[in-house]
């Protein structure tokens, strides 16, 4: 698996046309910016995990029936302080450096120092998001990195802190029909006590040229928080759920140590080792209204679990029905780390056979729960689902989930039906690793799904855009990237139709193409 993952990759910074075969929709028109690890050595010295690579970002710009190709490595900071000194200097999750032993002991001192409170990286590798017009290269740390969509050069690096009291905030936020941006994020060190915060960015953010010179966060809003369920013990989280009212927050027992993060650099461990699973916990769901930032009473809760990626969530007949992706526990990270996916195909999955496959698990939560609600009664109404939720003797409802699918990861839905009750989603199946060989698309109302595959070839996160004008919620086309190992096939993207997942047409790309996370599908101007 090493010519798949771990391996680096390469800039092409001038766009290079593919050759397509087939026939693309005319209507297909805009460019599709993806993110992931590109870069996993620097001098002598490598990283040890798949998530700590350099960021490399990648588009293809589709025009008028043509596909161009173009790739750049993020410049953050900490991309041009390793380049400058020719070995990884700056500490990611699942790799933590220490000072050159060269450097003098004042020099060296000064750096423990500043690992009292570490400052985490920005190399930004894991999605492509909005703000406004703007658009940035993020991770899950309070720093972004501006790019450019059109040459991807990176613009410059941002930080969430001067605009709001935030340590950590993730890279899959929602984007409602007015074009608004909401995103949630952990406030662990600031004014008043740790909590989870939920904050909104208006469409029309740095829309003006006067204030083009103004980052979008400048008219961020903060629309509340939830606080610690355990102070020291804040739940990590990596995407969350909205409806049309609501926020959907779910607080897992997988947990960031800030004890041990505090003291990750002088113990010698990653900070990728603070995160710990408690398997004996509960997981509470917390809804939030999203124009009063109040959270509904009633304590919404399940066994534990792991969840990354968040499908869809919507409203119906006065209940809150949020599908994700969940795990019994945190084993996934641990199969990232680059000496277990440079492992053959059979050894890695010999040695990861306990590996804790994903579910495609529905919950339910009645919003109706009252002091009179009857205990052990299962409160949902709905026909269409089996997820049930039980009033307990203290008024807690207990959930239960419908399992709808097993063996899928990164989620992706037609946009158009976000915070609606919608029947389509399309992933990348797992079934005898974390390693994606295939895409499907699943049936929520049959429980049936349909794939594409093809021999030795690995595609990336399925992206859904609608045709124009559609009437029927999967009329449209699925774009992923697809690479492989086999040298007589070159990396190519890859067109579904949406409705059959046959393919349409693929744009074989004469330049190397890297195994990404996600991205972001930008429209061109009508």
């Amino acid at each position: 698996m090493q010519s798949i993952f771990g391996k680096n990759g390469s800039e092409t910074p001038e766009p290079v046309e593919a050759e397509v075969k087939g026939s693309i929709p005319a209507w297909l028109q805009g460019t599709l910016i993806r993110n992931g690890p590109g870069l996993f050595s620097v001098g002598g010295s490598e990283y040890n995990h798949w998530f700590d690579g350099l960021s490399l970002i990648h588009s293809f710009t589709f025009c008028n029936g043509e596909v161009t190709y173009r790739s750049k490595f993020l410049k953050s900071d900490t991309y041009k302080r390793n380049i400058k000194a020719d070995r990884i200097v700056v500490s990611e999750f699942g790799t933590m450096i220490y000072p050159d032993p060269c450097k003098n002991i004042f020099s060296r001192a000064f750096t423990h120092l500043c690992n009292v409170i570490p400052d985490f990286t920005d190399n930004n590798l894991i999605n492509i998001i909005r703000y406004g017009r703007d658009y940035y290269a993020s991770s899950e740390v309070n720093y972004m990195n501006q790019i450019d969509p059109v040459t991807l050069e990176t613009v410059g690096r941002i930080n969430y802190r001067n605009h709001i009291a935030l340590n950590l905030a993730t890279a899959h936020p929602h984007y409602d029909d007015q074009g608004n941006t909401y995103n949630m994020g952990t406030a662990i060190m600031g004014l008043g006590p740790p909590k989870y915060v939920i904050f909104k960015v208006p469409a029309d953010a740095s829309g003006s040229d006067d204030e083009r010179h103004n980052p979008a966060l400048s008219k961020l809003q903060k629309v509340g928080s939830i606080p610690f369920r355990s102070t020291l013990f804040p739940s990590y989280f990596h995407s969350f759920g909205m409806t049309e009212n609501y926020i959907v927050f779910v607080e897992q027992p997988f947990k960031l140590d800030i004890v041990r993060l505090a003291t990750a650099y002088f113990r010698g461990v990653n900070w990728g080792s603070c995160l710990k699973f408690d398997k004996d916990d509960i997981t509470l769901f917390h809804v939030i209204n999203r124009k009063t930032g109040r959270a509904v009473k009633t304590r919404f809760y399940s066994d534990a679990l792991v969840v990354f990626h968040h499908i869809n969530a919507y409203e119906d007949d006065d209940h809150v029905v949020f599908d994700m992706i969940s795990y019994k526990d945190n084993s996934l990270y641990d199969m990232f780390y680059i000496q277990n996916l440079t492992q053959e195909a059979s050894s890695f999955s010999q040695s990861n056979e306990g590996f804790s496959p994903p579910t495609c698990q529905r919950f339910v939560l009645p919003l109706s729960v009252h002091k009179e609600s009857p205990r052990g009664t299962n409160l949902v109404t709905l026909r269409d689902t089996t997820a049930q939720a039980v009033v307990q003797e203290d008024g807690s409802v207990f959930c239960q989930p419908d399992n709808i699918f097993k063996g899928l990861e990164l989620p992706g839905i037609n946009y158009s039906y976000n915070t609606k009750k919608y029947r389509y989603f399309y992933g990348s199946r797992v079934e005898w690793s974390a390693h994606p060989n295939k895409l499907a698309k699943v049936d929520i109302v049959t429980r049936e799904h349909i794939e594409w595959t093809q021999d030795n070839c690995f595609p990336s996160e399925p992206v859904f855009v609608a045709s124009p004008g559609a009437a029927e919620e999967d009329d449209g086309v699925i774009l992923s990237s697809v690479i492989s190992p086999d040298p007589n096939i070159s990396p190519f993207m890859l067109i579904l139709n949406a409705k059959n997942f046959e393919e349409i047409a693929r744009a074989s790309i004469p330049a190397n193409v890297h195994m990404d996370l996600h991205g972001h599908f930008i429209s061109a101007a009508v």
